[in-house]
């Protein structure tokens, strides 16, 4: 058994605190609202975020942050990616040398252009970070259905180690040493996501939704390797895995606020309106930059954060996008070979 603190109580850090406890762990989860620590300390449940979950009642929570962490094999830092750094900063303090952080946000800091775990090792330099990515839903998990991830560490004991923490029958973790390209693959599937909801809100049908996730990928794999991702990262299930279910489902915040805007609200409003950070929205101008530093098109990416940061109206991106130069789809196919 492993003693284990959550930093965190939104929907995924609650869902893994649940997966967790039933795999024997012991679970403290760290929140900086009262109303969350009581929450979980009285109903057992965040009934907000993640209703219907009921956590064990050896599950605790707390707004002390040294006592969630102080003594614990495995920290999860669970919060939105956007407070990430922030959240590093309070916990440098009460972290020893090589303390396991485990990172399970997605998303890339917008004025940095750094990795989640980047961020974590810049804040924490003593902290041994990992990452833990995949198509994942708080909703699915929360319940014990059928859910596959993917541990990435710097080294294979310490993914193992994480392989094994959170491994079960109905909870599949595989291992990789492609942290970066796992990540990037996390960030910008959420970008895209919002395309393929912008797409639904208006009115597109599944020919749109189909290019959308496979030229998506095309642009994610293509920033990734020149970034140093393995290629094959974002042929599996923290690149195409990831993007196929945020672009298909309704439990994804990203495609709910995408469709809010191709109905015609800001991104304020639509966020407002789902009622979470939806992460997309943070990274989408961070992606934008990277590709400009890469020296890699990013289509589709920048036509989001068109419509999210330059008021553009969603049909005409759609519309641009359709409209570029035309283009062979694989530019590696030889014609001489048909």
């Amino acid at each position: 058994m492993a003693d284990i603190g959550m930093i965190g109580a939104g929907s995924w850090g609650t869902a893994l605190s649940w997966r967790l406890a039933r795999n024997g762990h012991h679970v403290e989860i760290w929140s900086i609202g009262q109303d969350e620590v009581d929450m979980i300390n009285t109903r057992h449940e965040q009934s907000v975020k993640l209703p219907g979950s009921i956590l064990p009642d050896d599950v605790t929570a707390s707004t002390d942050l040294s006592q969630v962490m102080l003594g614990k094999d495995m920290l999860v830092l669970a919060v939105p990616s956007p407070f990430t750094r922030s959240t590093a900063q309070k916990m440098a303090p009460y972290c020893k040398y090589g303390q396991l952080i485990v990172s399970v946000a997605k998303g890339i800091e917008e004025k940095t252009l750094k990795t989640l775990s980047e961020v974590i090792e810049e804040e924490i330099p003593q902290a041994n970070v990992a990452v833990l990515s995949g198509p994942t839903h708080a909703e699915e998990v929360g319940k014990g259905m059928p859910t596959a991830i993917v541990a990435g560490a710097a080294d294979e004991k310490t993914a193992k180690y994480v392989q094994d923490v959170f491994m079960n029958e109905v909870f599949r973790v595989y291992t990789s040493p492609d942290r970066r390209g796992m990540q990037i693959g996390a960030a910008l599937k959420n970008v895209v996501a919002l395309g393929a909801g912008i797409a639904d809100g208006l009115g597109y049908g599944d020919n749109a939704k189909a290019a959308l996730i496979t030229r998506g990928i095309h642009e994610i794999s293509q920033l990734g390797t020149a970034m140093g991702g393995r290629a094959e990262t974002f042929s599996g299930l923290t690149g195409i895995g990831d993007l196929i279910v945020t672009c298909a489902s309704m439990h994804s915040r990203n495609r709910r606020a995408g469709i809010l805007i191709g109905q015609g609200k800001t991104y304020e409003e639509a966020m407002a309106e789902v009622k979470q950070v939806v992460e997309g929205v943070y990274s989408a101008k961070a992606a934008v930059a990277l590709g400009k530093q890469y020296h890699v098109e990013l289509p589709i990416i920048t036509e989001v954060s068109r419509i999210l940061f330059e008021g553009k109206p969603a049909a005409d991106g759609v519309r641009d996008l359709m409209l570029r130069d035309r283009k062979v789809e694989i530019n590696d196919l030889d014609w001489s070979h048909t």
